[in-house]
């Protein structure tokens, strides 16, 4: 799979009423490969600051996921992995989309 473009982001402290003590929120363009039946594939998104232990709390695309199950989290310093598993019997070509994401850090 491919890594994301055209990424746009956000970080502030200025949410969650002092659970987290600095947040992410992040836009970026994903064009996925192909996930063959019952197969999976990943990609990545480089966020500047993100870190091992912050938390993606929330992900949304602007496309149907048709059967996909998608799961994003830091994997490393400044990158974020999103996990595509398809749970179909037939392969699955996502359009290029828009992803957000919100990534948040305990305080």
């Amino acid at each position: 799979m491919a890594a994301a473009t055209a990424v746009v982001s956000r970080r502030s402290n200025d949410q969650f009423r002092g659970i987290f003590n600095d947040t992410f929120v992040v836009t970026c363009t994903l064009d996925s490969a192909s996930v063959a039946a019952a197969g999976a594939g990943s990609d990545t998104v480089t966020v500047p600051g993100v870190a091992l232990g912050d938390f993606v709390i929330a992900m949304s695309a602007g496309v149907s996921e048709q059967g996909l199950v998608r799961r994003a989290f830091v994997s490393a310093a400044n990158t974020v992995t999103i996990t595509a598993t398809n749970t179909t019997a037939a392969a699955i070509d996502l359009a290029s989309t828009t992803v957000r994401l919100v990534i948040a850090r305990l305080a």
